[in-house]
């Protein structure tokens, strides 16, 4: 189970979003702008963060690079309503970029392939796993 930080003031989001994370069998934490958000990545350290780019006016990208200066591990799937970012350089920041919708399929398929393990390099000499 991973523990998935939302960062969208927007309260709809984190409600319609909570059912459809568990259903994955993730768990779902909210927070509406960039000071609760650091507090969280500090207390609880998520395993992926979906962030909204419009957070009070332009802040998600700033915020992007706070989470990114903070621990570069932690998995940043961008979410927004708006399609106009897909050729934006500073996306490379982040690992996805899904539009809103209340068809949450590509969301989903995104976090689960941001989450999946990495897959276990086999030496062809000895036929095992290296240590």
């Amino acid at each position: 189970m991973a523990n998935i930080l939302l960062v969208d003031d927007q309260p709809y989001m984190g409600e319609f979003l909570a059912e459809e994370i568990a259903g994955m069998g993730h768990s779902l934490k909210c927070v509406s702008d960039g000071d609760s958000l650091m507090i969280e990545i500090e207390e609880d350290s998520p395993d992926l963060i979906l962030l909204d780019l419009y957070i009070n006016g332009f802040e998600g990208w700033n915020l992007l690079d706070q989470i990114k200066r903070h621990d570069s591990r932690i998995p940043v799937i961008i979410l927004t309503a708006y399609d106009s970012f897909s050729g934006d350089p500073r996306l490379r920041r982040a690992q996805g970029y899904v539009i809103k919708d209340f068809v949450t399929d590509k969301l989903k398929s995104k976090i689960a392939e941001v989450l999946r393990p990495p897959v276990a390099l086999v030496s062809q000499e000895t036929g095992l796993f290296p240590n």
